[in-house]
């Protein structure tokens, strides 16, 4: 059996512990947390680079399904069961090598620890180039199942705009580069406010990341966007949840 199937198969015998932290997605109308991302740590807190520097082709496929279940099982403890806060799910297309073959463990899980599907969003960064009509399968899949789709720093990758001629995600998370500056850079507000346009007559959620400063969220929430993500708002918490009410002094100026 290859290394692929016996990643996806147990998702077991990787040799390097991790855990996750999860920074919130907040909807800056309501105040209220719209999602948690999980973001990969080490066991004690250590930054993600102390984890991910230790990928490589030979433990992929078991790394990614591990990612997974990890995020899940800590969500399924800490995220409140009587809201809809969603659980963000980062995923790497090359450590996927046939969608339904590959997300068995994660449903696994999913119904071990009653996690609604409909709860978790998965998104990919195109940060390296990948098979576009290996991805378009893997989004498709995902969205037949039941879960939610999200395509993180859009505007940086290979070919964002490219895939939404083929697929419409749920959610496209806006590059932080974009971000920067964006209250004082007229024609980032340019860009952005024709792509905010663009997004909304495809039906698709915009999602602004990157956000450090009350100036680039009034500048953000004058162009219509609802959803925020950045260390204003909270920064990632290791093996815990941000509450909600933190972010009143934050938003309350722009309110």
């Amino acid at each position: 059996m290859s290394i692929k199937c016996e990643g996806c198969r147990d998702g077991k015998d990787l040799d390097f512990p991790f855990s996750m932290a999860f920074q919130p997605i907040f909807d800056v109308n309501t105040g209220a947390v719209f999602a948690n991302e999980a973001l990969v740590r080490g066991p004690n807190g250590e930054g993600a680079g102390t984890v991910l520097s230790k990928v490589d082709e030979s433990n992929r496929y078991t790394f990614d399904q591990q990612c997974r279940v990890k995020a899940i099982e800590l969500a399924a403890r800490l995220f409140d069961p009587t809201d809809t806060t969603k659980l963000s799910i980062n995923f790497m297309p090359n450590a996927v090598y046939e969608p339904r073959a590959c997300i068995r463990l994660t449903l696994a899980t999913a119904m071990k620890t009653g996690f609604p599907l409909n709860r978790i969003i998965f998104e990919f960064t195109e940060t390296e180039k990948l098979d576009s009509v290996h991805v378009l399968n893997i989004l498709r899949t995902y969205r037949d199942i039941g879960f939610m789709t999200a395509i993180d720093d859009f505007g940086a990758g290979y070919s964002g705009l490219n895939l939404l001629t083929h697929f419409q995600p749920d959610i496209v998370k806006l590059d932080m580069d974009l971000i920067r500056g964006i209250d004082r850079d007229p024609v980032r507000r340019v860009i952005l406010r024709n792509t905010l346009n663009m997004l909304a007559d495809l039906n698709i959620t915009p999602l602004c990341e990157g956000i450090e400063t009350a100036d680039q969220l009034a500048a953000l929430r004058d162009l219509g966007v609802n959803l925020m993500q950045g260390y204003l708002l909270a920064k990632p918490a290791f093996e815990s949840v941000t509450v909600p009410s933190t972010i009143a002094d934050v938003l309350a100026p722009a309110a």
